[in-house]
């Protein structure tokens, strides 16, 4: 009966301890960026050694401010507003960013952070208007001290964001509202800094509404590119 009781309890022990192996193991899995992807198929993020500790701003455009750019129905009544659509994705990223070992800030339009602020790179998150255009486009201070430095930031967007996400790139559209963006006169001089209109709320809406991981993950992709000097 006693060896009966003790042969149950190691079956037990062995049991509990092949469990705790498969959880640590599926846990340094998802580390290292081996779990399952999420249901739309965007792929685990894994830590990246090479941006351990990087400090990343994204200001979540419009937020604290307005409502940005809006799509309304047939009634005039509104449907869906940029600024929504811009704090769930820099949400989404920032999980994806922080689990890639970054520190990272998400920002107000308008934040009273962004005076003298010095992070490893800063990222403002806008859509365009609600038209029947497709596509990204991002841009830097049009007299910035260090255009070499943000040219390869704009890079690392064209190399990934457009590629995650399918967006061709708009670049005809870009504006002195971009190229003069307010952030970037607030900012430290030596932030390398950009701003990404991620799509247009008309024609992309079914990927920056019903698709903001996929977003997310271009917008993620593109800093990890640029902080780990790919």
């Amino acid at each position: 009966m006693r060896r009966k009781s003790l042969q149950r309890l190691q079956h037990i022990f062995l049991l509990i301890l092949g469990i705790a192996v498969l959880g640590i193991a599926l846990i340094g899995g998802r580390i290292a960026g081996f779990g399952l992807p999420s249901l739309d198929g965007t792929p685990a993020q894994g830590f990246v050694p090479g941006i351990f500790n990087k400090q990343v701003a994204l200001i979540s455009g419009h937020a604290g401010s307005d409502s940005g750019a809006v799509c309304e129905d047939e009634a005039g009544q509104v449907t869906l507003k940029e600024a929504d659509v811009n704090a769930r994705v820099a949400d989404l990223a920032a999980r994806r960013l922080r689990r890639a070992g970054a520190d990272v800030l998400i920002l107000d339009e308008y934040d009273t952070r962004l005076a003298g602020l010095k992070v490893d790179v800063l990222v403002s998150l806008h859509a365009d208007s609600c038209v029947q255009a497709s596509g990204y486009k991002a841009a830097n201070h049009i007299a910035s001290p260090i255009a070499l430095e943000e040219a390869r930031l704009l890079g690392c967007v064209d190399q990934h964001y457009g590629t995650v996400t399918g967006l061709p790139r708009h670049p005809n559209t870009v504006t002195h509202d971009m190229t003069q963006y307010h952030a970037f006169n607030r900012i430290d001089p030596a932030t390398p800094a950009i701003i990404l209109e991620m799509g247009f709320l008309g024609a992309d809406r079914p990927l920056l509404e019903d698709r903001p991981q996929i977003v997310a993950q271009g917008v993620a992709d593109s800093v990890i590119c640029f902080l780990a000097g790919e």
